[in-house]
This record gives C-alpha cells, sequence and structure tokens, in this order.
C-alpha cells in the first residue's frame, strides 16, 4: 500500500494486515493536522473504541511543519518538528485503537491548489477501498485556510466517486471555528459521552504542542461540557458532553451543489435569525 508522498507514514496499531486494516474502517476522519482528529473526529474515535464491529481510521494530509514551538522545542527545526508531531499522531492511533493510521505528508502550500492531484488521487484511493460509512471532515467555515483546503480536496475526491462508493453521512466538525452559532436546526449534535476518560489522553500525547502553550486537552473538555449546557435554553441537559458539525453529506449527494453557497447559506440563515429575533422586539 504506497501513497504518492515520499513523506507518508503508515501505521496500523494491532498489526493487522494493511488491505484488512484499511477496509474493516467504519468511521473515518481526514484532517489537515496531527491533533487535528483527535478534535474533530473524537466522536467516530470513541464510537469504535473497544468495539470490535467498528472501527476508526485517521488520516492525515499535512507534513505538520511550521507549527510553533516553544519550551523544549523551541529550538527544533522543521524537520525535527515534522518528526516529533508523525511520533505523536502515532501514539494517538494507538492509545484509541485506530484501525489505520495514515499520514500522507504534504506541505500545506500544496494542500491549497484547487484539484492537487497526488492528494485527490490518495484521498480517492483510501476512501474507494475504505468506504466508511462516516466520514467525519473540516467544516468549510472552519478560519484556518489548511483546513478549509482540507476540506475541499476531500470533497473533490468523494466526488471522483460512483455515489454507491460514498460516506453514508459526512460531517463537518469543528477546529478553529467552533459551531455553536449555527442554528438550532442547522446543528448535527454528536454525543461525545462515550468513554469520557479518553479526551485528555487523546490529546496529552502532543507534548510538542501541550508544552508550546496550547492546552488543547483541557480547552476541548470544557468546550464540550459547555456545548452540553448552552445547546439549549429551555431543557435540562440530555448529556455531559457535546460536540457540534454540519451536515455536510448533501455536497457529496449532488455534485452540482457548489460548497460556497452551501457553507454561505448557514450564515444567511443566522442573519435572518438576529434580524428577525430583534425586529420582533422593536
Amino acid at each position: 500500500m504506497q501513497f504518492r508522498h515520499p513523506k507518508h507514514d503508515l501505521y496500523i496499531p494491532d498489526e493487522t494486515e494493511p488491505w484488512t486494516a484499511l477496509r474493516r474502517v467504519t468511521h473515518l476522519g481526514i484532517v489537515s493536522h496531527q491533533d487535528d482528529l483527535e478534535i474533530a473526529a473524537y466522536h467516530g474515535i470513541t464510537e469504535c473504541f473497544h468495539d470490535k464491529e467498528q472501527w476508526f481510521g485517521g488520516v492525515v494530509v499535512t507534513d505538520g511543519a511550521g507549527s510553533p514551538r516553544k519550551g523544549p522545542y523551541e529550538s527544533y527545526t522543521d524537520e525535527e518538528m515534522q518528526k516529533v508531531r508523525l511520533i505523536e499522531q502515532r501514539k494517538a492511533a494507538y492509545v484509541g485503537e485506530y484501525s489505520i493510521m495514515v499520514q500522507l505528508g504534504y506541505p500545506s502550500d500544496e494542500i491549497k491548489k484547487p484539484r492537487h492531484a497526488p492528494a485527490v488521487e490518495d484521498l480517492k484511493f483510501i476512501l474507494e477501498h475504505a468506504q466508511p460509512k462516516i466520514l467525519y471532515l473540516h467544516n468549510p467555515c472552519d478560519r484556518h485556510d489548511t483546513h478549509v483546503a482540507t476540506f475541499l480536496r476531500c470533497l473533490e475526491a468523494i466526488r471522483e466517486l460512483p455515489p454507491e462508493m460514498r460516506p453514508e453521512k459526512v460531517y463537518g466538525c469543528e477546529v478553529w471555528r467552533k459551531l455553536d452559532w449555527l442554528l438550532h436546526d442547522d446543528k448535527v449534535m454528536l454525543w461525545v459521552d462515550k468513554h469520557p476518560h479518553m479526551l485528555r489522553p487523546l490529546l496529552g500525547v502532543f507534548d510538542s504542542q501541550i508544552s508550546g502553550g496550547k492546552r488543547y486537552d483541557l480547552a476541548e473538555e470544557g468546550l464540550r461540557h459547555a456545548n452540553a449546557t448552552y445547546f439549549d435554553s429551555h431543557t435540562t441537559d440530555k448529556t455531559s458532553l457535546l460536540t457540534f458539525a454540519m451536515d455536510l453529506t448533501p455536497l457529496t449527494q449532488d455534485d452540482s451543489l457548489c460548497p460556497i453557497e452551501y457553507s454561505v447559506n448557514y450564515v444567511k440563515r443566522l442573519e435572518a435569525d438576529v434580524h428577525d429575533r430583534v425586529k420582533k422586539f422593536m
């Protein structure tokens, strides 16, 4: 099983034969950077943990270069940092018992190129052979350029597949722009209260980020508790941990849908809601 960039890395925690490990995947996350999976696709990780009928697979598209660094990593070169982050992602895959962990190794600048053929072909290959039921991607309203570019390369890959090989559900998940602003009916509410003890260990292995001053482990836990409490003002909490997503499935079922219009319509619906609510009491 080969991928196109020379820096790619393939890791299978339980040492199952690679084709078997890829084909047993039921929940797949495709993200930009090391540790994005453990934030964006945490629902899929915990749904599959200790479940031999469901398996989580992870794909990180970029090489991890250019990340902020402080403390013991302050003097690391980009090459050294890439190696650290690659190993950290392997550790997370081991802790979370992923079926397969693929790191494609592309520089961010390449992923930002529309229809970048090598990356799109790699993604198409993974999707074609895994055929996951549920796919977790970055959401197109994210404020990180590489995240949005990764989402678009994934959409290009999906649209090259025949309809019967596409995922049943595709979710655009939270990382750098949270989705609490979505209208209630526009939110996909992913309960992440299975194995609640897993969040800190999964994010804790990314020492290069935490030592650099980014406490993602604490921030994500607090955010999920807050989502559970604040998602509705008139009901009692039904879960203690909740993450939000966009339903991107229509974009993968109808190739004529424009991802720009689809994304902006979420904002327009929010604008209309704010307008009407303020006007109602004037």
